[in-house]
């Protein structure tokens, strides 16, 4: 069950929007492509906004239509929405839509059209976001799980070719699919972690503590606090954590629920080192300078990861996605302000479901 949206987007001579003759001849014309495809609309009310004109229709089954001239622009806009079951024929077909756009296009002979397919809107939410802001649609079917943390929102969602999926605050997160995204934060057969030390910061996943395991390590410590995410990872992802989120804890690992920042401060003041940090906390944020609240966390554990650091260590972390270039320089360039120096690599995947490539970067003493 959902409403759907269908969207339409026209591009018209800006003139032919300019006087009320004009707009009204539009206007009858958008009318008799929409009455083809939809019938028994009437037309409800409409106005005169700054920027152009609105107007609304609706048949008796509930499906309204918006239409909107941006007159300096020469964009209109027609937006169809209604309610439909799961086995009920959508109301407007995709065979419709197209029908509405082609019609429109010959009839005003128009610049430009463009639709879309209806986006579902119900609160199993189907979208998220990509790196750098764009929609996409996943195929999922269900909600696992869902509860509120005192730190974030908590979901699982199945979908039917990426598995379950854990999404934080409404950001989709890591897929049972996902298993290239923590091999390549890992860097597994470059790095070698036989006989190692290493601190996570965050994973409340277990899918990193899970691989790193897999490679002999002499000890390693998680460190998150979210135990809400941890414990939905545990039930519904045991394909990509197993059972280190449930045990919490073995013969070479330890799992402590709390601030990392905390404890990096411990580690630092009781002299322990590592031999690899893994920062699996926050993405690189999008924003116009490297300023603000997550810039600065980065800034925090970046600089306390390197005083728990041996000389020949290395701090491994995620970033953001190739789409995103000024968000990686942003951060590239507040490595290169560390002191003591430091150098990096970095690498690429492309995560199945973030549907695009990700960035990871290797940073060790210079």
């Amino acid at each position: 069950m959902s409403v759907q949206t269908i969207l339409l987007d026209f591009s018209i001579d800006p003139q032919r929007l300019g006087d009320d003759a004009s707009r009204k001849e539009v206007r009858k014309r958008i009318e008799e492509a929409l009455e083809c495809y939809i019938p028994n609309l009437r037309f409800v009310h409409d106005l005169l906004p700054e920027d152009g004109y609105f107007c609304t229709y609706m048949d008796k089954a509930g499906t309204v239509v918006t239409v909107r001239f941006f007159h300096v622009q020469g964009l209109i806009t027609v937006n169809v929405e209604y309610y439909k079951e799961n086995s009920e024929q959508p109301r407007v077909s995709l065979e419709s839509t197209r029908g509405i756009e082609n019609t429109l296009i010959k009839t005003l002979n128009l610049i430009h059209g463009h639709s879309l397919l209806p986006i579902k809107r119900s609160p199993l939410s189907k979208y998220f976001p990509t790196s750098d802001e764009r929609l996409i649609e996943y195929d999922i079917d269900k909600m696992v799980f869902e509860k509120r943390s005192p730190f974030q929102k908590v979901q699982i969602v199945h979908s039917k070719v990426l598995g379950n999926m854990l999404v934080l605050d409404e950001l989709q997160n890591l897929a049972e699919a996902d298993l290239i995204y923590t091999e390549t934060l890992m860097m597994r057969g470059v790095e070698q972690y036989e006989g190692k030390e290493i601190v996570i910061l965050g994973g409340g996943d277990g899918a990193l503590l899970y691989e790193l395991l897999k490679e002999n390590p002499k000890f390693v410590t998680m460190l998150e606090i979210d135990d809400l995410v941890m414990q939905a990872c545990n039930e519904h992802m045991k394909s990509i954590c197993g059972d280190v989120l449930e045990r919490r804890n073995g013969p070479n690992y330890e799992i402590i629920v709390g601030d990392c920042m905390v404890a990096l401060q411990k580690y630092f003041k009781d002299g322990r080192k590592f031999d690899y940090v893994f920062g699996d906390l926050t993405d690189v944020p999008l924003s116009p300078t490297p300023t603000g609240e997550l810039w600065d966390f980065i800034r925090t554990f970046l600089e306390a990861s390197f005083k728990v650091l041996r000389p020949d260590g290395k701090f491994m972390t995620h970033a953001n996605g190739s789409n995103c270039p000024e968000a990686l320089r942003m951060y590239e360039n507040e490595l290169k302000k560390l002191d003591p120096p430091v150098k990096f690599t970095t690498s690429k995947a492309f995560v199945p479901s973030f549907m695009e490539e990700w960035n990871f970067y290797q940073v060790s003493f210079a």
